[in-house]
């Protein structure tokens, strides 16, 4: 009989995952799971100096859609060093257009903007709804952004019957514009509609009641228990309403959305949230050679990361200039920190394995993979590489190798661009199968493998880098 039993990190990714359709809730439902670890949160632009000096647990928000979470030991002083995990919680998706109310042939349509390189094919004929943030006027005259998840199919992007398309079966393509818009309902629903409620407010500007179809504006109404007058913008993203699960013959998959890149983020949180309320963490704390532990979960790394939510931002730097203010102390904090960027890499493919280089062709629950690149796509070098290969094996794990093919392009991640700042950084992921599809292909074991090298890194990083001089 086959064991199924699966293990209990990779359920609790799931519930991450499940929870977390856009960024946006991701960045919530992490806030939560570290309030629950006794984090406390802190706002930008309020004076962090008199909360640091004495150490502690502590969060910070920009925007609803990026995070950053870190412990201070009680004995740390500026100019110490800052162990760095970071990710990113964004996907390719559709989006909804600022006006996006459209119908042809009978059919009330959505119109969507692509966001990332998807593979868009894979959103045809997917029971779609719609998740995001809404601006909302409240009682007392004021505005406020609230999440809103719509929990029941919605929207789908109708493929046409091969009946109709002779010879797509072997050649699917598609115009991304004219060819891919959702449908909502039909245009008859909307005029049949109930008029008894009709609004006699004045369309005002800032408001979106001529740029949506009314149908829609009904629905995150109802969703939010408002009238559709209080909207007055919003970010919608369209999601697969099919949740994440297990698979495989013993359960070694996950099938989800969204595995690149919440995967890493949820491990990267699981690790410091855990340890942080660990038994050795109070020993941990009151030793001055100790590094902050930190994790940095980016928005937009799939366009670039170039945002005030990306990691090209002034978030994660702002954090290390607060922590050593002094121009001398900062710089010893940059010399003395490391960051982990940790983002999905490809996992050999049993049906194109040509696509890999063959002795760089890590296996999904093989253990956790270095990636490198001399071109530089990837910021892994050598004493990164020594160092991570070091923390796993502490912990009993498995290290794989990821390099590109000479003849093929090679992908990125947040590493490049935060290694500018001079912090030594090695890039890391764990295997996957159909990234940036809809529904993408994970390993159930690769979680607790993670968090274990999370956990590693921050309790004992500091000690080890100090086995290694290297000017």
């Amino acid at each position: 009989m086959f064991n199924s039993a699966v293990p209990e990190a990779a359920t609790r990714l799931l519930q991450f995952v499940n929870a977390s359709p856009t960024p946006l809730h991701a960045v919530a439902a992490a806030a939560l799971r570290l309030e629950k670890a006794g984090f406390r949160k802190l706002r930008e632009k309020d004076d962090w100096e008199s909360d640091l000096k004495d150490g502690g647990k502590f969060y910070v928000t920009r925007n609803q859609s990026c995070i950053l979470a870190f412990t201070v030991p009680q004995k740390w002083k500026p100019g110490g060093g800052v162990s760095i995990v970071a990710t990113h919680v964004d996907s390719p998706n559709l989006r909804v257009r600022p006006v996006s109310k459209k119908a042809k042939a009978g059919y009330l349509q959505v119109g969507v903007e692509t966001y990332g390189g998807g593979l868009w094919h894979t959103w045809f004929d997917r029971d779609l709804s719609l998740a995001g943030r809404i601006i909302l006027k409240d009682k007392n005259g004021g505005f406020t952004s609230k999440l809103i998840r719509v929990d029941r199919p919605l929207l789908r992007v109708p493929s046409l019957a091969i009946h109709l398309e002779r010879g797509s079966e072997n050649n699917f393509t598609f115009n991304q514009e004219t060819e891919m818009l959702p449908i909502l309902g039909m245009v008859e629903e909307q005029l049949n509609a109930p008029t008894d409620k009709k609004s006699t407010t004045e369309v005002k500007v800032s408001g979106v009641q001529e740029q949506h179809h009314a149908a829609l504006l009904e629905v995150l109404s109802q969703e939010l228990s408002v009238v559709p007058e209080d909207i007055h913008d919003f970010e919608l993203h369209l999601y697969d309403t099919q949740p994440s699960q297990f698979g495989g013959i013993k359960n070694e998959f996950i099938f989800s959305p969204r595995m690149d890149n919440q995967f890493s983020s949820f491990c990267a949180l699981d690790a410091l949230a855990a340890f942080s309320a660990s038994s050795s963490y109070s020993a941990y704390s009151s030793s001055p050679s100790n590094n902050v532990n930190a994790i940095a979960l980016f928005n937009h790394e799939e366009v670039g990361s170039v945002s005030t939510t990306g990691a090209e931002s002034s978030l994660l730097p702002s954090l290390l200039s607060r922590l050593s203010p002094a121009p001398s102390a900062f710089s010893q904090t940059i010399a003395r920190s490391f960051l982990v960027s940790a983002d999905m890499t490809h996992a050999v493919h049993p049906n194109y394995m040509g696509k890999h280089e063959e002795n760089h062709a890590p296996k999904i629950n093989g253990g956790v993979v270095i990636k490198t690149n001399a071109k530089q796509r990837y910021a892994s070098e050598t004493v990164g590489r020594f160092l991570l290969k070091r923390l796993v094996e502490k912990r009993g794990g498995k290290v794989q190798e990821y390099e590109v093919r000479n003849d093929m392009a090679c992908g990125s991640t947040v590493g490049p661009g935060l290694s500018k700042m001079g912090v030594r950084t090695v890039d890391i992921g764990c295997p996957m199968l159909s990234m940036h599809s809809i529904r993408e292909t994970a390993g159930t074991h690769d979680a607790q493998s993670l968090i274990d090298l999370f956990t590693s890194f921050f309790e004992g990083f500091a000690e080890l880098d100090n086995e290694l001089v290297v000017d």
